[in-house]
């Protein structure tokens, strides 16, 4: 994917608490970095988790996490978050998610979440509010497939 399919992005600076004897962010980091970006991305929708799915009666459960490493980031660095919704499906959605260093991207990956009833813990349908509004969001319209995953 191109940075510039991305509408949202997040910058965030590496910490020292993140940095390891390498001399480089520990590879776990970067999936705090994911569910960053998220958070954010959510507020950025007018949507904040979880105000948007807890009124919906639902909850939203990680289901898979993908991350491929390209270049390692260093103490201090300033990374952008970049996240969109690739992928709506009837009950799950897909984040595709890349980090960047100015314009040298450093990881890519994804993040898939199911809509579920919280007592059952049982897939349900993605409520209309949420898939809406990733839909209105995205320059690029995710790919619709009403299959569960």
């Amino acid at each position: 994917m191109a940075r510039a399919d991305f509408r949202f992005s997040h910058s965030l600076r590496v910490r020292w608490a993140e940095v390891d004897k390498q001399d480089i962010v520990f590879n776990g980091h970067y999936l705090t970095y994911f569910d960053v970006g998220v958070t954010e991305y959510y507020r950025a929708i007018g949507k904040p988790y979880p105000d948007v799915i807890i009124a919906e009666g639902s909850d939203l459960y990680a289901k898979k996490a993908e991350i491929e490493y390209h270049v390692s980031a260093v103490y201090d660095d300033i990374i952008d978050v970049c996240v969109r919704v690739s992928r709506i499906g009837r009950s799950s959605f897909e984040f595709a998610i890349e980090l960047y260093r100015e314009d040298e991207l450093l990881v890519s990956g994804a993040l898939i979440y199911v809509n579920a009833n919280p007592e059952t813990r049982k897939s349900a349908p993605l409520p209309e509010a949420l898939a809406g509004a990733f839909r209105e969001f995205e320059s690029t319209p995710p790919d619709e497939r009403r299959v569960a995953r």
